[in-house]
């Protein structure tokens, strides 16, 4: 699926996601500085029912956001120098958790990215759009997900 979104679309899709996903969902998300990421995390934080403040976590690699439906591990792998780093940080604990994960950069992962995953792509379209193309690998994202994200478009 391709969309092509302004901000509050990109928030709506974080929102929709953040209602619907199974706990023990990875999110893969990569694309341009600047194309979302951040935006839609947030808008995903709020879906799980979350209402404090999300920030990017840039310097401390993790976020956990506790108080929805499940919590929210934020990951931003921007900095890591290897796939390897990411296990001195218990990374595969948190992937194989009950919470929903978000990481940020997922491509510096690498091997380290679990087999069954949702990736979102984003990319500037514009001063005020972005593009985000999701991509389940080795899942589905279910009937009535997919039908919620047709009404985007």
């Amino acid at each position: 699926m391709r969309f092509t979104l302004n901000c509050e679309g990109t928030e709506t899709l974080g929102k929709i996601l953040g209602e619907s996903l199974p706990t023990g969902t990875f999110l893969a998300l990569s694309g341009d500085l600047g194309g979302g990421k951040t935006t839609f995390t947030k808008a995903l934080a709020q879906g799980l029912g979350f209402s404090g403040e999300v920030t990017s976590p840039t310097f401390n690699l993790l976020h956990i956001y506790e108080g929805g439906r499940a919590p929210l591990y934020h990951f931003d792998l921007y900095r890591i120098k290897n796939p390897e780093e990411l296990m001195d940080i218990g990374f595969e604990e948190y992937v194989e958790s009950d919470g929903i994960t978000a990481a940020e950069w997922a491509e510096y992962a690498g091997e380290a990215l679990p087999e069954r995953r949702i990736e979102l792509h984003f990319e500037k379209a514009g001063e005020t759009e972005r593009t985000v193309e999701i991509l389940p690998v080795q899942c589905e994202l279910g009937a009535e997900l997919e039908r919620r994200l047709m009404e985007l478009q």
